[in-house]
């Protein structure tokens, strides 16, 4: 009986995984337009034609810093085929400083700050939320995972980076 359920088990697993990627297939990811810490602008125009791991956080949430080394690791990985890891920060205790926590946690990318306009307009309901988008600027994944050995975050980035 045991030999019945291990391969019924990886065939459940499988078709979860796949589903996931078709949930949001189609789905265009929305234009945005922030600024940074510094009052710089940034918006996801900015890196149209790339693939894009997009971000939601906040400074004060557990799961993000849990998260931030597994997607800077993932961009790391394939900066080759040209990922960028951006985030938007949002829901901010007064008076945080979201890039410069970034920096402190030993990280360079860039974060947008008061971005909960952004995060209305993904339907972003809490932190971590994460968006792996397509060269052709579509939602291929959505989680709110901050799981490190979750192995759809590779899967994700193995979808996105194709031409």
């Amino acid at each position: 009986m045991h030999h019945i359920f291990k391969p019924l088990l990886v065939v459940l697993v499988s078709l979860f995984m796949t589903a996931s990627f078709t949930v949001n297939a189609n789905e265009t990811a929305k234009p945005w337009q922030l600024k940074t810490q510094n009052g710089e602008v940034i918006s996801l125009e900015q890196y149209a034609n790339k693939p894009v791991i997009l971000h939601f956080w906040a400074t004060w949430c557990p799961y993000c810093k849990k998260l931030q080394p597994t997607l800077v690791a993932l961009q790391k990985k394939y900066q080759a085929q040209g990922v960028e890891l951006i985030s938007i920060s949002f829901n901010e205790d007064e008076g945080a400083l979201p890039q410069d926590e970034i920096h402190r946690r030993g990280y360079s990318f860039l974060t947008a700050v008061k971005g909960e306009e952004a995060a209305r307009l993904y339907g972003v309901r809490g932190t971590p939320t994460t968006f792996f988008i397509n060269r052709k600027n579509e939602i291929i994944w959505k989680t709110s995972s901050s799981d490190k050995a979750d192995p759809r975050f590779e899967l994700a980035l193995q979808e996105i980076i194709k031409k």
